[in-house]
């Protein structure tokens, strides 16, 4: 493999194939937020790592993150990870930065390694989080709900367990609010 080529795996938090059967592949984005959370248990900072990124990316689907998603970001952040105010409002900004400068190569690496490190329930409780997060300005946009439906998938829930999720949501469905 060219030095370019295993730059650019490194930059996207890929590992060469040499280092790759070594261990599994991890993200820089989960990387550089768990290790913020370096009091905690290695696997649980990388599970709460992996889950405020995923949250950042659905506040961030419509390119904004508002401030009432954020504070439910960090509402949930704080609830899940058992940390301060302050580590979950740490985790949450870097969660948001590592979006917006990674999304587009990071967000479906970042939730497969959330699907690693999970269990189902937590994935469900993730799907739950989601909806809470798109909906706390009031209305869950329409590019919202599909990046919600993407992760979904992404994380091998069932139709029928997303859309028993999304019904919950429905009255914030933009689609379904009167203009």
């Amino acid at each position: 493999m060219g030095a370019a080529m295993s730059s650019l795996l490194r930059f996207l938090g890929l590992r060469s194939s040499e280092t790759a059967a070594a261990e599994p592949a991890e993200t820089d984005s989960v990387r550089r937020i768990a290790a913020r959370l370096d009091k905690l248990d290695p696997q649980i900072a990388k599970y709460l790592a992996a889950f405020s990124y995923v949250l950042a990316r659905v506040a961030h689907a419509d390119l904004e993150i508002d401030e009432a998603e954020t504070n439910k970001m960090q509402e949930i952040v704080q609830e899940v990870g058992r940390l301060s105010e302050e580590e979950a409002v740490l985790v949450v900004e870097i969660a948001k930065s590592q979006t917006r400068v990674l999304g587009g190569t990071e967000n479906y690496v970042v939730t497969r390694e959330f699907r690693r490190v999970s269990t189902p329930e937590q994935r469900g409780r993730l799907l739950e989080c989601l909806y809470a997060v798109a909906a706390a300005d009031g209305s869950i946009s329409t590019v919202e709900a599909q990046e919600i439906r993407s992760i979904a998938e992404e994380l091998g829930l069932s139709r029928e367990e997303a859309n028993s999720l999304r019904s919950r949501y429905r009255d914030q469905l933009s689609v379904f609010q009167k203009s």
